[in-house]
């Protein structure tokens, strides 16, 4: 640092010995660019890179390839209408979902996490939320006799569980106990995809390969035998719509359902997005403008130093 401050009054001083510009002391640039590097380094570092990027392939390969040892497949990427960075679910199908959850799997599974308010504004009105929440028993309490009751539910309820307990749930499904769904979307690798290829993927199982009694067999599930029988079929429902009720149709709509419900705020975030992308936008053209407009002016000016008098 005493050198730094010594190398700059001397500076200082012969500018004002000559009576004209400051000196200015200017550290020396190495120059490292890759051309300047010898033919062996370049070709070395050219050699790693390609072996990075060859390594980093094969593993993203890997991963996303069919295990053939295990006969477990990967779920395929489906184009799905909400798949887009700017797009919004489709809310019909959200309500045609729900009412598969409601009709086919709430029979065993559990939505622990969603109330019935939730389905205000994205599925149902506030009048219809209110009229299915009233459908259920309710069990409250205690009352003022200490005793619990029932009620009629009301929108802040949350959906009600078919079993009263895990253990309850296993006895019922032969040791297996039903995942809640509330969020299964994002608590499964693959989210909707693998949801959509779990439902529609019941097959008999190939030759030599045996599935114990009570077991169906699913490629796409770990291990392959899944304790949950084909939940959907063609026509099990009928859609309050009118929307034919095929299998691929039921399996989509529940998978929607099902996203919503592991991403309420999805359509407000990408919304949200779009909003901060038109804003950032703006806020760049600006201060483009300012750069070279304004401040050019500023950093093209060279300082020089005036001897005092």
């Amino acid at each position: 640092m005493a050198a730094a401050c010594l190398v700059l009054r001397r500076s200082l001083r012969a500018g004002q010995l000559l009576g004209g510009r400051a000196a200015w002391p200017v550290a020396p640039q190495a120059n490292m660019s890759f051309s300047s590097l010898s033919r062996g380094r370049r070709l070395a570092l050219s050699t790693i890179g390609v072996i990075a990027a060859g390594g980093a392939g094969l593993v993203f390969a890997l991963h996303n390839s069919v295990k053939a040892t295990d006969l477990e497949l990967h779920a395929p990427s489906y184009p799905w209408s909400h798949g887009g960075f700017l797009s919004s679910l489709d809310h019909g199908s959200v309500r045609r979902g729900y009412q598969v959850y409601r009709q086919v799997c709430a029979a065993c599974h559990s939505m622990d996490y969603i109330a019935f308010r939730n389905l205000i504004g994205v599925s149902h009105t506030e009048a219809e939320a209110k009229s299915l929440a009233e459908e259920f028993e309710i069990l409250d309490g205690p009352d003022d006799n200490g005793e619990m009751f029932t009620r009629p539910g009301k929108l802040s309820d949350h959906f009600p569980k078919p079993y009263p307990n895990p253990e309850a749930a296993r006895a019922a499904n032969n040791g297996a106990l039903p995942p809640d769904l509330s969020y299964i979307a994002n608590a499964r690798h693959g989210g909707e995809d693998y949801i959509f290829s779990l439902l529609t993927g019941y097959c008999d199982p190939p030759a030599g390969v045996e599935i114990r009694e009570g077991l169906y067999f699913n490629p796409y599930f770990a291990g392959q035998a899944i304790g949950m029988a084909p939940p959907i079929y063609n026509e099990i429902l009928e859609y309050d719509d009118g929307t034919p009720a095929t299998l691929s149709q039921v399996a989509k709509d529940v998978c929607t359902f099902l996203r919503w419900a592991s991403e309420p705020e999805h359509d407000d975030r990408k919304r949200m997005g779009l909003k901060i992308i038109l804003m950032s936008t703006m806020v760049s053209a600006v201060l483009y403008y300012m750069k070279r407009h304004r401040w050019t002016v500023l950093k093209s000016r060279k300082m020089v130093y005036k001897p005092p008098k």
